[in-house]
């Protein structure tokens, strides 16, 4: 039994979400006890409030007291882009464990340097890509290492809500490049990228371009003052991997009709897979071999329906077919932290996050470039 002192950064919904994970993740395996030891908002009302609602001991409104505390373990940054870099470094050279939501910082350069103290005070440090532990992903990568699709040849994907559509929604932080480092791209795109990362490895170059749907919002809500964008509502990039497949990315937070569209295909020499995360346990397969048996006759995709064979999935429905959800993936995720609390391997780590921003960075060069740069 791992008992993880916990010091939450951030008393938003994201917050919250994390919390209700480790909840989650105690009854689900009961193998780890978080405790709930401080929440910290500079937002002392919001703090009060999350405090008793979620159940944690204490509050602040000054967050160098988590990242300080000696009865905090894990420090879980749950804040706004901006806010990650500084809270993440100040509680690792602190000597503590971090859960920080993604992404790990709004520069290349940073991220790479929260890695590099992260791997230095030998702490888990953990990003929170939550579709990292989705069992289709898994199941997904163990088609691509196994070799059942062969030689990977093209990956094609997209991530799009229409979410920021109506142009009479307010300018937020996520428009700012200096709080949110990019738009649809890091907001969204990079969920593409983690699992892409995790599935087919690391990515060689890119090549960009992008468009401000929506150029002027409200400074806020019914307010006739306008305030400009940023930062990109369309994104579109080309890949080169490392590996020789090539890709096409592309994320929208104006999409017109979608929901939450996350997307992906990958063509094998042997076979592809298509995954949708709205239908989200199903995966379409096709296996050249399978075809070959039949002469082509009943040739094309099948549904393959999430059970318990896949991983992670036992853990909530004991048949196929019945339906996971999103909070289910973040259970998993608060359930792998603490278990890498206890020795165990985990693959979302700050490396991971790195890795990710580092392919951000290389799409924003490309955008004033306006060429191919190297990720």
């Amino acid at each position: 039994m791992n008992n993880v002192r916990i010091g939450l950064i951030g008393a938003g919904w994201m917050g919250k979400a994390h919390t209700t994970a480790f909840h989650n993740a105690k009854m689900i395996f009961g193998d780890d006890v978080p405790i709930f030891e401080v929440i910290a908002d500079n937002n002392e009302e919001q703090a009060k409030t999350m405090q008793e609602v979620l159940g944690y001991n204490r509050y602040t409104t000054d967050w160098k007291e988590v990242c300080a505390d000696p009865n905090v373990d894990l420090v879980d940054v749950a804040t706004p882009n901006c806010m990650h870099y500084e809270m993440v470094k100040y509680a690792l050279e602190n000597g503590k464990h971090v859960f920080c939501e993604k992404p790990l910082s709004i520069s290349a350069e940073q991220s790479r340097e929260l890695a590099d103290l992260a791997a230095a005070k030998g702490v888990v440090n953990y990003c929170g890509f939550s579709n990292i532990m989705n069992p289709a992903n898994a199941y997904v990568r163990d088609l691509v290492a196994t070799g059942k699709l062969g030689r990977i040849m093209r990956v094609h994907a997209t991530y799009d809500q229409d979410m920021l559509l109506d142009p009479s929604l307010p300018i937020t932080w996520r428009h700012i490049n200096k709080l949110a480092g990019s738009g649809a791209l890091g907001d969204l795109c990079s969920h593409l990228l983690s699992v892409s990362q995790m599935i087919c490895g690391d990515m060689e170059e890119v090549n960009a371009v992008s468009s401000i749907v929506i150029p002027e919002r409200p400074k806020f809500a019914g307010s006739d003052e306008l305030q400009k964008v940023e930062n990109d509502d369309v994104i579109t990039f080309l890949v080169k991997y490392k590996n020789g497949a090539i890709g096409d990315f592309s994320s929208s937070r104006v999409s017109t009709g979608r929901k939450n569209y996350f997307y992906y295909e990958i063509q094998g020499t042997e076979g592809s897979v298509v995954y949708n995360l709205e239908r989200m346990c199903e995966v379409q397969v096709y296996f050249k071999e399978d075809a070959d048996k039949d002469s082509g006759r009943d040739c094309g995709f099948r549904t393959v329906l999430l059970n318990p064979q896949h991983e992670g999935f036992k853990w909530f429905q004991p048949a196929g077919g019945i339906a996971i959800a999103f909070d289910d993936m973040k259970t998993l995720q608060a359930h792998a932290l603490m278990q890498a609390m206890n020795g165990k391997e985990y693959i979302c780590d700050f490396e991971m996050g790195a890795k990710v921003d580092g392919i951000i960075g290389a799409v924003v060069r490309s955008l004033q470039t306006r060429q191919w740069e190297k990720c």
